[in-house]
């Protein structure tokens, strides 16, 4: 089942490709500064019914180099069988694309990100036809961000610095230092602030830094004009922001919003209906299961 904390850990690498140079600089392995990326699709899969889909795949074009495919995992524990699929990514996508591949694992306890590090052999006869070596991010590597300073200048590697350290105890002063840096670019770039307020609300989830991150927000709504999309529409009497808020999270949650769907949170004037949508957004499957009242995704709301 993937999981919130799952999509998080592999979209922001789609949606923020600015973290890959952080990440790269951690591991160990240089990127130029002006590489481009671009997403590719991640079904791998050769025949039917057989399916296999990698998490996300982006195509780097380094400026002093040739292009790569970067395959990037979420690991949330060890796996049987997991070695084998990561070995059928990169072959599959090396001989699609004849391009170079790295494997990207992201991890969020030490445990499993040992595991990860592998090398992982495919042979038999004491004769290896293919060894494969992931990249692991996670907490052993990943540095814990609990200045407010450090994160505001790479606010992507702080969140995915909250998300590999969820389970430590660090946590919570990681939250605090984003929190604090979020407030203050609200006041210069607030759709960036929205999005990163948004993406751990959902990423974290019911965990114990979920918990802490809404005690935050909690906090942060009561001064006007530095809290949420959603207390900022509660306090100016406003909706537009309201609808901000759920589309985001839609957005976050990488979940397809049809015009027909936009068209009816952008007109809606009902703020308490409203708050119903967005505490939706975070758990349904379909954009349209927001207007479900009764189990019946297409009758009306009264």
């Amino acid at each position: 089942m993937v999981t919130s904390a799952h999509e998080g850990m592999h979209r922001i690498f789609q949606e923020r490709p600015e973290i890959l140079g952080s990440v790269f600089e951690v591991l160990g392995v240089p990127l130029s500064a002006k590489a481009t990326v671009d997403a590719v699709t991640t079904d791998v899969t050769e025949t039917r019914p057989l399916e296999r889909r990698v998490d996300t795949v982006l195509r780097i074009g380094p400026s002093d180099g040739e292009d790569f495919l970067l395959a990037i995992e979420s690991q949330s524990g060890r796996v049987a069988g997991k070695e084998a699929s990561w070995a059928y990514y990169v072959a599959y996508l090396q001989a699609k694309f004849r391009l170079p591949v790295l494997l990207l694992v992201v991890c969020q306890d030490g445990p499993t990100a040992k595991w990860a590090a592998g090398p992982f052999d495919c042979g038999t006869r004491g004769w290896t036809a293919l060894r494969v070596y992931p990249l692991v991010a996670g907490p052993d590597n990943l540095p814990v961000i609990t200045d407010a300073r450090t994160a505001a200048k790479n606010l992507a590697l702080a969140v995915l610095s909250a998300l590999a350290h969820a389970r430590n105890p660090d946590c919570d002063a990681i939250l605090e230092a984003i929190s604090s840096a979020l407030q203050e670019l609200r006041e210069t770039d607030p759709d960036t602030a929205e999005y990163f307020f948004d993406f751990l609300e959902v990423t974290l989830g019911k965990t114990p830094a979920g918990e802490k991150w809404n005690r935050i927000m909690s906090f942060v709504s009561y001064f006007p004009g530095r809290g949420t999309v959603r207390e900022t529409a509660y306090l100016e009497g406003r909706t537009e922001g309201e609808a901000k808020g759920i589309l985001s999270v839609l957005e976050v949650r990488g979940i397809p919003v049809t015009d027909s769907v936009r068209e009816r949170i952008t007109s809606c004037t009902d703020l308490d209906r409203m708050d119903t949508w967005l505490e939706r957004s975070r758990t349904v499957e379909r954009a349209e299961d927001l207007f479900d009242e009764e189990g019946n995704a297409d009758k009306p709301i009264a």
